[in-house]
């Protein structure tokens, strides 16, 4: 009688359990706050370090690879996108967000580092494992697998169009900017391809961190001692740190006497306080304040002539932002949150006033790479009427004679030089100051009067300014 009864299973491979890896599963965490929350890695990933750190979980080298990791995928996710498209049989609209993620992490650890390309993939489905569980580990194992077959420009020659057939979508592909933001720069900037490639990859460079020494509370030199540091490049109040250096454990910052702060943001605060004026230079007014950046740097210069600051802002929370980068000013000020374009105050009450409007950011890309995917170019109409009815409440707010400085952190021109032109010829009673000789020793400040800089040219934001004098 033969046995019918089932043969026992021969022992199988036994299950491993995925292992956690502290930095691959932080900077998990950050893309995905960024992906779900619409959270900007600037401010998510530094509590996630510190958290780090305090559970014994990180160190100095692990820091610097989760930083990287995280600013590295979203600064290159144009090019990586292209890259996953190119090695899954679907639309990637159709690929799960937390996927895509760990899919970008691999790809950049595999074309932007110069991690191994075995350690990068198995580290990758190790993250898979445990984040997404063992099925999607295998797709993500068998795309990361195509792409470590080629290296980023292998990929590049294979993802992007040609530039003499399409120069705007070859660009935005290679240097991983939308297609309509790479037209907006390369129409601000004028010029050839060599120009608008400079900023295109200065965009995605990690950016120093630069250091204000607040006038009557800190010095240069007094930062200048600190690890690291040298002297900025155009403005007197300014230090740069080198890579590594850590604002938060310097004194001067910890206590307010100093701040981080661009040079381009310093620039065009220091432009408005040395413009040229006619008559009283009592009170000043910063219609635009918050976080309180300028607001500090400016109330400082207004004590040092004994001028007062005030410093609006419209959203409370930020008000209180710029109150305590007030703190401790040497001369008088006052913070309030009130709406720039319903002005607390009466008309031609300041003798100088900056609005530093809201925009699209399209020039703080290098500090915030995440911005240029959640843009869209019908922001513009968003920000369009905000933007010039506080510059029209500006001139309003100055005395005749006194000076308006409009600035934004974007150089598109419909932000710029389009909102000044289209306010004083609606408005009139205004004319403009030629900027450039209030930046000194600033080079390659175009035809003026108003100005623009450039990551690539000055190593800052690309700030504009322009400054208008009240005339009636």
């Amino acid at each position: 009688m033969s046995d019918t009864s089932p043969r026992p299973r021969k022992p199988g491979k036994p299950y491993r359990r995925p292992k956690k890896d502290p930095v691959r599963m932080l900077a998990f965490e950050a893309l995905r706050a960024v992906d779900e929350r619409d959270a900007y890695a600037n401010l998510v990933l530094p509590p996630l370090l510190r958290k780090a750190r305090d559970k014994g979980d990180f160190d100095g080298r692990d820091a610097a690879l989760a930083t990287e990791l995280v600013y590295g995928t979203l600064r290159r996710q144009g090019t990586y996108d292209a890259v996953i498209s190119a090695c899954v049989d679907r639309p990637l609209r159709e690929v799960d967000p937390p996927v895509l993620d760990v899919l970008s992490l691999g790809v950049h650890q595999l074309l932007g580092t110069r991690i191994p390309s075995h350690a990068a993939v198995s580290a990758s489905v190790e993250l898979a494992r445990v984040v997404l569980g063992d099925g999607r580990a295998k797709f993500v194992n068998a795309v990361l697998r195509k792409v470590a077959q080629d290296d980023l420009d292998g990929w590049i020659q294979r993802v992007a169009p040609p530039y003499d057939d399409d120069p705007e979508e070859h660009l935005a592909v290679v240097h991983s900017h939308p297609r309509w933001v790479v037209s907006a720069l390369w129409d601000s900037l004028g010029g050839g391809r060599a120009g608008i490639e400079r900023l295109l990859e200065a965009d995605n460079e990690r950016p120093e961190v630069t250091l204000v020494a607040r006038p009557g509370r800190a010095t240069t030199e007094e930062l200048l001692g600190e690890e690291a540091a040298v002297p900025g490049r155009w403005s007197p109040y300014a230090v740069r740190l080198a890579e590594g250096g850590e604002p938060g454990a310097i004194e001067a910052v910890r206590e307010g006497r100093a701040g981080v702060q661009d040079e381009g943001s310093q620039l065009v605060a220091l432009a408005l306080a040395h413009a040229p004026l006619d008559g009283p230079d009592e009170r000043w007014l910063d219609g635009c304040a918050g976080p309180g950046g300028k607001a500090a740097l400016l109330g400082a210069l207004a004590a040092e002539r004994g001028a007062v600051l005030v410093a609006s802002e419209k959203q409370p929370h930020r008000a209180g932002l710029v109150a305590k980068a007030l703190a401790g000013n040497p001369g008088p000020y006052q913070v309030i949150a009130a709406d720039g374009t319903r002005p607390a105050w009466r008309a031609g009450s300041f003798d100088r006033v900056l609005v530093d409007v809201p925009c699209t950011g399209l020039g703080a890309l290098r500090r915030r790479p995440e911005a240029r995917w959640r843009r869209r170019p019908e922001d513009l109409e968003g920000f369009a009427p905000l933007q010039r009815e506080l510059l029209r409440v500006a001139l309003d707010s100055v005395r005749v004679g006194g000076v308006v400085g409009y600035a934004t952190c974007s150089p598109h021109l419909a932000e710029t030089r389009v909102v000044v032109e289209d306010v004083l010829k609606h408005r009139g009673g205004g004319e403009l100051i030629d900027a450039r000789g209030l930046l000194p020793g600033v080079p390659e400040l175009g035809e003026g009067p108003d100005v623009q800089l450039w990551p690539h040219l000055h190593g800052t934001d690309a700030m504009y300014l322009a400054l208008i004098r009240r005339v009636d």
